[in-house]
């Protein structure tokens, strides 16, 4: 996939991980962001279990699971 496809992947998956947790009050930007920062968590999560990821739907579902990773280490770390 291209840079740009690895991209959009990221910030999709950065929205659909906020719907997912119910999260208010960040931005579509802060969604993206999380989005992408959670596409090389949830790359490297599947890659240490041994999962293979294929195709465009393996990676959205790779950087959701990342996104939501994410999400919920930061309301870990502001609870703190």
């Amino acid at each position: 996939m291209h840079v740009i496809g690895y991209l959009v992947v990221g910030m999709v998956a950065g929205l659909l991980a906020g719907w997912l947790m119910k999260r208010r009050g960040t931005d579509y930007v802060g969604y993206s962001v999380v989005g992408l920062i959670g596409s090389f968590i949830g790359g490297m999560f599947f890659d240490s279990a041994g999962l293979t990821i294929r195709g465009q739907l393996g990676s959205f579902i790779a950087a959701t699971a990342g996104a939501v990773v994410l999400l919920i280490f930061i309301e870990f770390i502001k609870k703190m």
